[in-house]
């Protein structure tokens, strides 16, 4: 057998997101297994199921094949190819149509249209927000935020507060800790009247030095002293003030949304 990783495909008619959520999902309960992933998306015409049906049939490896695909006749041709085929809405549909008397909707791109129109604009409005607070710009809006993330330099602030806009329509708001945040008794004091609102993010020093050291290696700022200084007083900080904090070291963003959305008590906007 080759010992190149085995070729695992992600088809979808449409943007290919719920066939590689879904996905990803089962082949993390593989983890000694060496794959190597793609997305096909919009495979929503014989002929691209086709075009599709031939790479896979030229592949050194017979592939697995997650799909989504809504047109049996495309989903007909694709199978023609070799591999294992794993249909992910097959087992569900049929019991969901007996339970509620329909017949699901063979309508393209279903799961991921606007279908409540006031929460989808929610969603647009928090991503607004959070890139016009991020990293402690636009203090005076902190006031609308739901949750205001807190933490040093490259410990996840942004992208948790995007992913929280994005996925569930919270408005998230960061604020950066810095020198001057550091061996003073009370808060920072462009966050402390929103003390209830603050969640702190923290990290293991070795890691957050490995993330500087991307962005500026070499220097004062990617020092292991430097993160160890950064991260020992942040925490000393969120314990003082009784700031719920949580450590990021080896969690996914979007583990951390969801954490921070139990922790924090935060309504999903969704």
């Amino acid at each position: 057998m080759s010992d190149a990783p085995l070729p695992v495909f992600f088809v979808s008619d449409h943007t290919g997101l719920t066939a590689e959520v879904l996905g990803h999902s089962l082949l993390a309960r593989f983890e000694s297994v060496a794959v190597s992933t793609t997305t096909r998306p919009f495979v929503d015409s014989l002929e691209r199921a086709d075009a599709l049906a031939s790479e896979l049939a030229a592949l050194e490896r017979s592939p697995v094949i997650f799909s989504t695909i809504t047109d049996p006749a495309v989903r007909a041709h694709l199978s023609a190819a070799p591999g294992l085929h794993i249909d992910l809405f097959a087992p569900f549909l049929p019991p969901l149509a007996e339970a509620f008397g329909h017949q699901p909707t063979t309508r393209v791109g279903a799961a991921h249209g606007i279908r409540d129109l006031a929460r989808y604009q929610a969603r647009i409005d928090a991503v607004e927000f959070s890139l016009a607070t991020d990293d402690g710009s636009n203090v005076r809006r902190y006031g609308q935020a739901e949750v205001v993330m807190v933490g040093v330099s490259r410990v996840g602030k942004s992208p948790t507060c995007l992913y929280l806009a994005m996925q569930y329509g919270v408005r998230a708001a960061n604020f950066p800790l810095a020198d001057d945040d550091f061996g003073q008794d009370g808060l920072p004091g462009a966050i402390a009247e929103y003390r209830p609102k603050l969640f702190g993010l923290t990290i293991h020093p070795g890691r957050l030095r490995e993330l500087r050291q991307r962005r500026r290696p070499g220097t004062t700022y990617a020092s292991a002293e430097r993160c160890e200084y950064e991260v020992s007083q942040s925490e000393r900080l969120f314990r003082r003030h009784g700031v719920p904090f949580q450590d990021v070291t080896n969690v996914s963003v979007e583990e951390v949304a969801a954490l921070v959305l139990q922790r924090a008590g935060l309504e999903r906007h969704r």
